[in-house]
């Protein structure tokens, strides 16, 4: 072993926690993302980041390249700018996330442990209860689907939505706010469920892909009312 090939114990301290502060600056912009404080198109720059977290410009800079690898911010001129899907690349991600979904819940219905059914059987009565407005319905949805991911007992699959629906963060607004949107999802979650719970695979994949084909219908009529406008 060579000496470039070893490092002290300070210096892998140092490491981790350059490492710590990038991830906790990707995930402070994602959630910004997420709950549209940062919105498609608007501009960043590392050193007011950097300012505005109280942490160096390297963690900063570590946070954009993961960002841009998943192709959340583009690089422009002076600094970063949230990336804009487009109309094409939001029907490609629904595509994938109804694979995946179905993939999740089919594993669930022949992986899920009796903790895990009682976890599903909350998420599913938390989203019907939530709070009637958009945003409430929004994280119940999303608690809802990851008590799947993780009934499905499958780290990779896991992995592949999270990254996913990291992507999906760029999406204006929610598809609960287009009308009769959040009914319907209450009737769906409870088909993905109740396959769950009967241990039918076919059923609950096939439930979960038309969850998720449903949602894209939702997401096209919102951008063909804004391109409406």
């Amino acid at each position: 072993m060579t000496d470039d090939q070893i490092s002290a114990p300070g210096q892998r301290a140092r490491g981790r926690g350059a490492n710590s502060r990038g991830s906790k600056v990707y995930q402070e912009l994602l959630e910004r993302m997420r709950n549209g404080m940062l919105k498609p198109g608007t501009r960043l720059r590392e050193d007011e980041i950097g300012i505005e977290l109280d942490v160096s410009r390297t963690p900063v800079r570590e946070a954009f390249n993961r960002l841009h690898a998943r192709g959340l911010v583009e690089s422009s001129r002076g600094g970063w700018t949230v990336a804009e899907l487009s109309r094409g690349q939001i029907m490609e991600l629904y595509a994938l996330r109804a694979v995946l979904e179905g993939a999740a819940a089919r594993f669930a219905a022949e992986n899920a442990q009796p903790a895990d059914l009682a976890a599903l059987r909350i998420a599913a009565s938390g989203f019907e209860k939530a709070a009637s407005g958009e945003t409430a319905r929004a994280n119940a949805n999303i608690v809802y689907h990851r008590t799947i991911y993780a009934a499905a007992h499958n780290a990779y699959l896991e992995r592949m939505l999270e990254d996913l629906n990291d992507s999906l963060a760029l999406l204006p607004s929610t598809t609960f706010s287009v009308s009769g949107r959040s009914q319907a999802a209450i009737a769906e979650h409870q088909a993905i469920t109740d396959a769950i719970l009967a241990r039918a695979p076919a059923q609950a994949e096939t439930s979960a892909r038309n969850h998720i084909e449903n949602a894209m219908d939702a997401r096209l009529r919102m951008l063909f009312s804004d391109t409406g406008r």
